[in-house]
């Protein structure tokens, strides 16, 4: 009998092995009453909006620069890069994510939570929204019936 169990908790350690190869974990946020997801190892900090200086005759959805600790950082209004009004509530945040080899800071309507998901919970953009599909998308996450639209970040904030 000792056999046995010894046998079952290894057969559930690879298992689960297994499955902890295959999730990939995603920050949630909403922008515009939708979620977005980002990968976690993307994103440094979560900040509450510091004080931001306007940069003139930057890109619309360029909010301005912030210093975080000594580093400047370049701030981005997701709402406004994704086509939507102007963010800018008491839930807002910035995420200070790696985007190639800047730092740079992303606007959001409100951060929800850590989303862990499994390949088979995530559909491939293509698969998900045609073949005519946004560059910024990498696929759609379908974790217990809601829809999260995950973003490259590369492809979403330096277009």
């Amino acid at each position: 009998m000792a056999d046995l169990s010894l046998v079952d908790n290894r057969r559930i350690q690879r298992l689960h092995g297994a499955v902890r190869g295959s999730v990939r974990e995603f920050l949630v946020f909403t922008v515009a009453d939708e979620l977005y997801g980002v990968e976690l190892v993307k994103v440094r900090e979560i900040l509450s909006p510091p004080p931001i200086t306007i940069v003139p005759r930057a890109r619309s959805e360029v909010v301005g620069v912030c210093s975080v600790r000594g580093l400047l950082v370049t701030v981005v209004d997701l709402r406004v890069r994704l086509g939507r009004t102007q963010c800018g509530g008491r839930k807002s945040r910035i995420l200070l994510t790696d985007v190639g080899e800047e730092v740079m800071g992303l606007l959001v309507d409100e951060v929800r939570q850590v989303m862990r998901l499994a390949e088979s919970e995530v559909e491939p953009a293509a698969a998900a929204l045609g073949s005519d599909v946004s560059d910024h998308v990498i696929g759609i996450g379908r974790p217990a019936g809601a829809v999260v639209i995950l973003l490259d970040l590369a492809a979403a904030v330096l277009r």
